[in-house]
């Protein structure tokens, strides 16, 4: 891969028909990043890391991946990187062998090579099943593990991660983000789309997509602080809130966000003072701590909150 970053995208644009997916997107990541993409189902980063991944074509706009443009169609980008999907992508009725040897295959690796990529890849996430076992007989964390082996298979530069940790146990998710920081140490650029807002915090940056657009992109520190520059406090009502207690909320002067949290409230102001003034006239008795912003108080606040 040539010098430079990773990824350099401007004015992205991708359109199927009269629909416009992705428009007009830019960013960069840095070779080494671990790259978060956040957004609600429909927002854009499938088909972003899709075509990024040398799948899709750009409609406008442009995209280079490690040094690399689209003016081939994309085949060489594909060389250069390895995407995982959300959905497990291995075959059930097949062994773990065999789906790696099919893979290999895709990919037109020689059988020695591809011979060693697998005991280094094994190394790196730990496999010791026989190559006979079936996949259909792995837990999923395992399954996903093995996945993000056979994307690998090809030595890729660039990983795509498109939510692989849907669906498997929090310690098996632990394990995964464990291999991505591996993964990463060796040198490797990863991009990582999830819905679990903890996996979000281990990026270096997140980029954060609306209807299409990016609307936010920064460290998960500096979204916070960007989102909500003043204090955040969480309510407990000891119950369901009052009806007339939200209320009142609501219409306070310079209330950024009120949102519910379980049982609780995540009210945030511009300052101490709007603060005060507004938690005056809650019940008595209604508990109260400042608590610091979670990236799932800035995705409630910049995409739902904006739907709303």
């Amino acid at each position: 891969m040539n010098g430079g970053p990773a990824l350099e995208v401007s004015e992205l644009t991708i359109k199927f028909g009269d629909f416009t997916a992705v428009d007009r997107v830019s960013f960069s990541v840095e070779r080494g990043e671990i790259f978060g993409f956040l957004g609600a189902n429909g927002a854009g980063k499938t088909t972003t890391i899709r075509t990024l991944c040398g799948l899709l074509v750009p409609t406008s706009g442009s995209a280079r991946v490690g040094g690399l443009d689209f003016s081939d169609g994309g085949k060489g980008i594909k060389s250069m990187v390895g995407y995982m999907s959300q959905k497990f992508t291995l075959y059930n009725d097949l062994t773990v062998g065999e789906n790696l040897d099919f893979a290999a295959g895709l990919r037109k690796l020689t059988p020695d090579y591809a011979a060693r990529r697998r005991r280094e890849l094994f190394s790196l996430i730990a496999f010791d099943r026989p190559l006979s076992t079936m996949v259909a007989s792995l837990p999923g964390g395992v399954k996903q593990e093995l996945a993000l082996a056979a994307a690998m298979l090809h030595d890729p530069a660039i990983v795509f991660l498109d939510e692989p940790t849907a669906g498997v146990s929090p310690a098996s998710r632990a394990r995964f983000w464990e291999l991505i920081r591996k993964i990463t140490a060796l040198g490797k650029t990863v991009l990582v789309t999830t819905h679990y807002m903890d996996e979000a915090e281990q990026c270096g940056r997140i980029a954060l997509m609306r209807t299409g657009r990016l609307i936010a992109l920064d460290s998960p520190g500096g979204l916070k602080r960007a989102a909500f520059p003043g204090p955040m406090v969480e309510l407990d009502f000891d119950g369901p809130a009052p009806a007339d207690a939200l209320a009142g909320l609501e219409k306070a002067p310079g209330l950024l966000e009120l949102s519910p949290h379980g049982m609780r409230w995540h009210a945030a102001f511009p300052d101490a003072a709007a603060m005060e003034a507004a938690l005056a006239g809650l019940p008595p008795g209604t508990g109260r701590r400042e608590i610091p912003p979670s990236l799932e108080d800035v995705f409630i606040r910049l995409v739902e909150g904006a739907e709303r």
